[in-house]
């Protein structure tokens, strides 16, 4: 009894060794090549260089899309002040100035009264100066005062810097001879065609008001304050009757200094087309 009971667990032990042996050549064989592995890696890097570009530019449009609802949200309050003020527009008074064309220094304070919103871009620390701007009890975020995609931070200070913007020397500037006082006098170009605010090159900005001669002034070819270049090479604007746009650009805005003269045709070609955007006579 005990033999026949041993002789038959000897093939139930070799039929299990042979089962499990059987499994592992299985395992064997589901493995990959270090051929078929390099192809998968390179399979993979492919869709990662197609994929990438794709994610870029949905990021960067997600980025214009919030600038855009920034300025929209400005402008609503710039619309607000003056229906409060009996058609009076905003003050535009801080701004400085620089000597000549080309300037590499920085630039000299002018006025300094009620505004917009006072400040130094690259300076300011906090929002306390964008809170005390006359827009802002209109739209209490000093969120909507930052371009999204402004990567650039205080100087001196690994802050990200509280302002992105500045408002067109048409409106309101006690600098600017002419300038716009009223809605009313709002007329070429019409408010559709004004622009109000601009997003500013993170290289150039300083106060909140954006210079631009005018197309028929002796200066018509510089710059006097540079435009965005980070909305793929773009910026956007708010116009005075409350919409928002964004532009592309024909050439790159490379700031390299204050004053500066347009490069090239294509740069000439976008400041021309902006100056159609202002009054006529700012010198």
């Amino acid at each position: 009894m005990n033999t026949s009971i041993h002789y038959r667990s000897v093939p139930e032990r070799i039929s299990a060794s042979g089962s499990k042996a059987a499994r592992g050549n299985t395992c064997a064989s589901a493995g990959l090549t270090l051929i078929e592995l390099l192809v998968v890696i390179a399979i993979i890097a492919l869709l990662a260089g197609l994929l990438l570009p794709a994610l870029s530019q949905a990021k960067s449009r997600a980025l214009t899309t919030a600038c855009l609802s920034n300025l929209k949200q400005q402008q609503v309050a710039w619309t607000l002040y003056a229906d409060d003020n009996r058609d009076a527009l905003a003050p535009n008074d801080s701004f400085s100035s620089v000597s000549q064309p080309g300037s590499t220094n920085l630039p000299f304070p002018g006025e300094s009264g009620a505004t917009w919103c006072p400040g130094i871009a690259p300076l300011d620390t906090t929002t306390s100066n964008i809170e005390q701007g006359l827009l802002f009890p209109y739209n209490r975020s000093a969120a909507i005062y930052r371009c999204p995609a402004d990567a650039s931070t205080v100087t001196g200070a690994a802050l990200p810097r509280t302002r992105s913007y500045c408002m067109s020397i048409s409106l309101y500037c006690d600098d600017a001879t002419g300038s716009f006082r009223k809605m009313a006098e709002i007329f070429n170009p019409s408010p559709s065609g004004l622009f109000v605010l601009i997003d500013t090159h993170e290289l150039d900005i300083w106060d909140s008001t954006f210079g631009i001669f005018s197309g028929d002034s002796a200066y018509a070819s510089y710059w006097l304050d540079l435009p965005a270049n980070r909305h793929e090479q773009g910026a956007n604007l708010s116009f005075g009757d409350g919409h928002s746009e964004h532009w592309s650009w024909k050439a790159p805005k490379r700031f390299v200094t204050r004053w500066e003269m347009t490069y090239d045709a294509a740069d000439l070609a976008d400041l021309q087309r902006l100056q159609t955007c202002v009054k006529l006579g700012l010198d």
